[in-house]
């Protein structure tokens, strides 16, 4: 059976892949049959020295490395992401689930934050200050870190580790790389071709593990600064391990995204709209839309009619079906956990329209499927609407009014992301002013920031104070050197003949 090994390149004791010794493996699935395809060899502690060494061996040359040469790592890598795009996609696709439009969504806009990292030299631009002084002058200078890491989900095995280390190698750190051991092959493939790209060996290295190897991460005295996206209550322990152990952490959390439709919005986009954002990728996704919020019962009735019969139309297939809407969820245990929050949802008293749970296909009987799922009048009371599902589920929450509608998403303990759907300019503008979360739609069913603004939630969904990518993602992975300086007159001395005399 295939094994995933740990990529470490540029230690003394060989490049490439290096099966680790202590025998701890995990299983890859193959979500759509529910077998087991491949297994990942976890790294040990003495695997991450191995790695962490190799990368401060080799930081500070790449940091000396002009940031237009950096620049061209980046625009080469660009070139095989395009050109393996295929093969990663269907690597994606069999080991996360998704379907194959999905995993090259995810490739895609992975690929986006490495555009925006091939302008680095203009990213790493300092200040200067002429004459702040009699004779003095002030300039800031941007720096990298040094030996940095990511910890990935496993819902974007491609763009989160993108998201992390385009902007941190570019400006100039080492990276160390621990995805989610649900689907690891796709990280490691894009080692393999930021090498190819001609990154330097031991710029860019990945480990594999579960907690022990996270704890790892924390707690290594050479690792300078970490990023993590996953649950809250992980978020919150590595946020708060990694800065116990003077690192500059970033932990973004969970979600429990809102929708808001107003009486004057247009329902049948909503509902076309709502059934790519809270069904799309079986709604493993940090910025689904798992929370729909009609204005007055009027509203939520029409968008309920229309709901049901668009929700019957969609197909969930195995990743590889073209007409499939979504795919399986990523193992056994994720369907297990969805199916028990449906089964809460129930026992809490909300009214199930429409039971995903018992889904089997044809030829595929052990795959790890659940159907779309319908919840109407769901209370702010329930435990299925406080916490986060990961799944796909939708849920109605009837709001009275305008003001209700704004306060449940700023009330709500997750702070990521919410949009509201309206004709109305002025409730849209109001609503965006004033809503606690930290990235607004207007009319837009899932509002990630394009690549070259940046991604953050507030409240549980982020720890930390800075956002990913963009320039916020620059910030975070460099620190500022600001020098101060003056130059005196040289006077009679062996400068004098620089100075001109009256």
């Amino acid at each position: 059976m295939r094994q995933i090994d740990p990529f470490i390149a540029g230690d003394t004791a060989g490049g490439g892949s290096v099966r680790p010794e202590n025998g701890r493996v995990g299983d890859v699935f193959d979500p759509s049959t529910g077998q087991v395809q491949a297994r990942v060899a976890f790294s040990t502690a003495a695997d991450l020295d191995r790695a962490v060494r190799a990368a401060a061996a080799a930081q500070p040359g790449w940091a000396a490395t002009n940031p237009q040469r950096r620049a061209r790592v980046m625009f080469r890598f660009r070139e095989l992401l395009e050109a393996n795009l295929q093969d990663l996609v269907e690597l994606l696709a069999s080991e996360h689930g998704k379907v194959v439009a999905d995993a090259r969504g995810d490739v895609l806009r992975g690929l986006e934050v490495i555009e925006f990292s091939c302008g680095i030299p203009h990213a790493m631009k300092g200040e200067y200050t002429q004459g702040a002084g009699p004779g003095i002058d002030v300039y800031a200078m941007r720096q990298p870190l040094g030996v940095v890491a990511g910890i990935t989900p496993f819902n974007f095995p491609a763009m989160i580790p993108m998201w992390m280390f385009g902007p941190a190698i570019a400006a100039g750190n080492a990276f160390i790389l621990k995805p989610s051991e649900r689907d690891p092959s796709v990280p490691v493939r894009l080692a393999e071709l930021m090498l190819e790209a001609g990154l330097p060996e031991g710029i860019l290295q990945v480990v594999h593990g579960d907690k022990e190897m996270v704890d790892a991460i924390l707690d290594h005295p050479a690792i300078s600064a970490v990023s993590f996206v996953g649950s809250s209550d992980i978020a919150h322990y590595v946020y708060g391990r990694g800065a116990a152990a003077g690192k500059r952490v970033q932990a973004m959390g969970g979600a429990k995204n809102h929708g808001i439709v107003m009486p004057d919005a247009d329902l049948d986009q909503v509902v076309h709209d709502l059934c790519g954002a809270a069904f799309g990728s079986a709604g493993e996704r940090c910025m689904a839309l798992p929370v729909v919020v009609p204005v007055g019962d009027a509203t939520a009735d029409a968008l309920r009619e229309r709901l049901i019969p668009a929700m019957a139309a969609l197909k969930v297939g195995v990743s590889t079906d073209p007409d499939a809407h979504y795919g399986p969820v990523v193992n056994a245990a994720h369907k297990a956990r969805i199916e028990d929050w449906i089964q809460t949802g129930v026992d809490e008293g909300a009214e199930l329209v429409v039971d995903g749970r018992g889904l089997v296909l044809q030829g595929h009987e052990h795959g790890f499927f659940v159907g779309p799922t319908l919840f109407d009048r769901v209370t702010t009371a329930m435990r299925a609407y406080r916490e986060e599902i990961f799944g796909p589920v939708l849920q109605i929450v009837r709001a009275p009014d305008f003001e209700t509608a704004l306060r449940l998403p700023s009330a709500h303990q997750y702070g990521n992301g919410v949009s509201i759907f309206t004709r109305n300019g002025h409730a849209a503008r109001e609503f965006a002013q004033r809503v606690n979360v930290g990235m607004i739609g207007i009319n837009v069913p899932i509002p990630v920031p394009v690549a070259y603004h940046s991604f953050g939630g507030w409240k549980r969904s982020g720890f930390g104070d800075t956002n990913q990518y963009g320039m916020e993602g620059v910030r975070f992975w460099t620190k500022v050197k600001t020098v101060t300086q003056r130059w005196p007159d040289g006077g009679e001395g062996d400068n004098a003949f620089l100075i001109p005399t009256s």
